[in-house]
């Protein structure tokens, strides 16, 4: 379906076509926005999103097609000229220096090297003036290393309005906000349309696009497959649109903690150094119930996932952890998760080599080892790649069965008994969240504990039987999830007391 932008349009994109060797990265697309307007942009992992706008912004060039902002042709390939004809775009990864003030930071890169002094008198008005009319007051001198996440967000969008951005692309904004600074970023948005800018709001949050967007327009395999006003459609029927069928996402159930038995637990721990670390920790974790952990990345969860996998050692406190069986889904799956260039295969046992099921002495047993990456491609349905091509080949929700088979199949077929899995959404589709979260909940129900250490509240809520949270290093007693409410858990995740 198409739905005509009633407005002359700030932003055409006709008939893009972008390839990749072999891969038909956008066929044929084409899409409007109009002045004041926030246009949800949706689709899967793959779908063709990235590529489209780094196409808009002049890091890619197209194929074939034309893009026209505010009625002019945009020269193709050249970033400076996207900047220049008021596109501006934050991304989901901050890019500001930390040692930088707010007023450093916005204004890197708009002054000429050669320039013999920094106009910083006209800077610091220009960036008041901007802060104050679009409602994103911030302290030009505040050092960005101070600064919580929901500020560093305003920052980059202050960055982007400092250079004069009339149309702003906004990739997954809320996906490491606590629900209030989410709020807030909804508040700004609103000031920001109705003062005339135009938004390109990319988000895998169903529930927030429909929220913001007056329209969405949604990519499937490169293609666009449906548009339609917000009003109109519901968070099914876009899931539908962008996985090509019908997506129940699995739940929860209440937690009956006494019923089963302690697998892993912490006393008064203290681990890790600066930012990510614990002060003091305890907790317990029991088999067959999922435990989720809330809060803003960088305040300890990392040190609390590397310590149960025993990646990281405790200073003091206690901790109790089980002989075997403990699996884990690392934060970062193309950092730590898999090694990209080496193949499938190799990835698939990469955690399980020193075991006998894989060596004979030095040798690897190349035979075995390639039959166990089959199995788990198999079961987990990991497409896209052979076990010979590397690891890289795959996309984000591909390789993340990889990994979550790797670390759920053993080779003689035992359950774990631990499962720590951080982030094991984070990025993926609606299609691809909903599979990995069904893995857990069997690997609960087998009589696994599973400890889900996740940025995305609805996850948590969904999924935790009983939920923590975690907040400087410190971390609340976990506690059944219908003892808390949304606000509850923001508030516990800006600080405050749960």
């Amino acid at each position: 379906m198409e739905v005509a932008v009633a407005a002359a349009p700030v932003l055409r994109m006709e008939r893009i076509v972008k390839r990749f060797g072999a891969l038909v990265a956008n066929d044929d697309v084409s899409l409007q926005l109009a002045p004041g307007e926030v246009l949800g942009l949706l689709g899967e992992n793959g779908a063709g999103k990235s590529t489209l706008m780094s196409i808009l912004f002049g890091h890619y060039v197209a194929d074939a097609g034309r893009i026209e902002v505010f009625g002019r042709e945009l020269p193709a390939g050249q970033p400076r000229a996207a900047l220049a004809a008021g596109i501006g775009m934050v991304h989901q990864h901050f890019t500001l220096a930390d040692n930088l003030t707010v007023l450093e930071n916005v204004v890197l890169g708009t002054e000429p090297l050669w320039q013999p002094f920094s106009r910083r008198d006209a800077a610091r008005a220009r960036l008041l003036e901007v802060g104050q009319r679009f409602g994103l007051a911030a302290a030009p001198d505040a050092l960005v290393a101070g600064l919580s996440v929901g500020e560093r967000q305003r920052v980059e969008i202050l960055k982007a309005l400092y250079r004069g951005a009339r149309i702003l692309i906004l990739d997954e904004p809320t996906a490491v906000l606590t629900p209030q600074e989410s709020e807030a970023l909804f508040r700004t948005l609103g000031d920001m349309v109705a003062q005339g800018l135009s938004i390109v709001f990319i988000s895998h949050k169903l529930a927030e696009v429909l929220r913001v967007a007056q329209r969405v327009v949604v990519l499937r395999g490169g293609r666009v497959v449906a548009e339609a006003p917000a009003r109109d459609t519901d968070a099914a029927t876009l899931a539908r649109w962008m996985v090509g069928q019908d997506v129940a996402l699995p739940e929860g159930r209440a937690s009956t903690v006494a019923e089963r038995p302690v697998v892993c637990e912490l006393q008064h721990v203290h681990a890790g150094t600066g930012r990510d670390r614990l002060d003091g920790v305890s907790l317990q974790l029991r088999g067959g119930e999922i435990t989720a952990i809330a809060g803003v990345s960088g305040n300890g969860q990392l040190a609390l996932a590397q310590l149960l996998c025993g990646m990281l050692p405790a200073r003091a406190g206690r901790v109790q952890l089980p002989p075997s069986g403990i699996a884990r889904v690392p934060e970062d799956r193309h950092g730590t998760g898999v090694v990209g260039d080496l193949p499938v295969w190799e990835n698939a046992v990469s955690e399980r080599l020193r075991t006998r099921a894989f060596r004979r002495g030095p040798f690897v047993r190349r035979h075995a080892a390639r039959a166990h990456a089959q199995a788990i491609a198999t079961a987990f349905d990991v497409r896209g790649a052979g076990l010979d091509a590397p690891a890289r080949a795959l996309s984000g929700g591909n390789m993340q069965k990889l990994i979550l088979g790797r670390a759920l199949l053993a080779p003689d077929g035992s359950a774990p008994r631990l499962i720590v899995a951080h982030q094991p959404t984070w990025g993926l589709d609606v299609g691809a969240v909903a599979y990995v979260q069904q893995q857990l909940l069997a690997a609960r129900d087998a009589g696994a504990a599973v400890l889900l250490v996740s940025d995305d509240l609805d996850e948590v809520m969904a999924l935790g039987e009983r939920i923590a949270v975690m907040h400087g290093g410190h971390l609340t007693d976990a506690r059944p999830a219908r003892e808390w409410t949304r606000e509850s858990i923001g508030l516990a995740m800006a600080g405050g007391a749960p």
